[in-house]
């Protein structure tokens, strides 16, 4: 499970100081957020991912948690970072400001969030899966700040990130909601959590001239 770590420095400052005893002290969660165990977690160690921002590509260290209880992990993702994305919030933000917003091709709106050479298919998913969200960002984003007159949902939702602030409006919809901010995987729960469902099996059909089951069914 991810949590958020709240962090407003940079990438460089991020990566000095996630290490520090000071702040594993300041970001260890008081419970567990799944079981709800009220004893503080135990560090875990760290799990390495790449981060892609404006002006730098780089890997930063993640920390884990460990709840003594379930026995369960959870890791403290920076708030620039989105769970299972390796672009940062201000690339993406870049991205579908001028894509949605103003109207730019695809690869001019990927020049401008400096990622010249992005392929247009990472493109396209991202204005695909923001324009499914859109209508339920614009919703949570209430809370936050007064809805803006738009003629579609998409615009509405750009303009009220925009006022809110992208990564402001990420910790809000993550942390209160779990809410992401394109949507989560398809191999995710919408809360967020993993689901590992069985293959559905049919029944097995008997035929008129015999009462014998196929041998070759498939496994659980």
């Amino acid at each position: 499970m991810q949590m958020l770590y709240r962090f407003s420095g940079s990438i460089q400052q991020y990566i000095e100081h996630v290490d520090s005893d000071e702040a594993a002290k300041r970001c260890r969660p008081a419970s567990c957020p799944q079981c709800k165990s009220k004893h503080p977690l135990v560090c875990h160690g760290f799990y390495k991912r790449t981060v892609a921002d404006m002006d730098s590509d780089c890997v930063i260290r993640v920390r884990r948690f460990l709840c003594s209880a379930c026995r369960r992990t959870m890791s403290l993702l920076p708030e620039f970072t989105l769970p299972y994305l390796r672009f940062t919030i201000m690339v993406i933000g870049a991205f579908l400001k001028a894509r949605l917003l103003f109207g730019q091709t695809l690869k001019s709106s990927a020049e401008t969030a400096h990622q010249a050479g992005m392929p247009y298919q990472r493109g396209q998913q991202w204005v695909r899966r923001f324009r499914h969200q859109a209508e339920s960002v614009s919703a949570a984003l209430a809370a936050l700040v007064s809805p803006m007159a738009a003629s579609d949902f998409v615009t509405r939702a750009i303009q009220m990130l925009e006022e809110t602030g992208w990564v402001r409006a990420h910790r809000f919809l993550f942390e209160q909601l779990r809410q992401h901010l394109l949507g989560w995987p398809e191999f995710l729960a919408p809360a967020g959590i993993a689901v590992r469902m069985a293959k559905a099996v049919l029944p097995a059909q008997r035929s008129p001239q015999s009462t014998c089951i196929d041998s070759e069914s498939p496994r659980a």
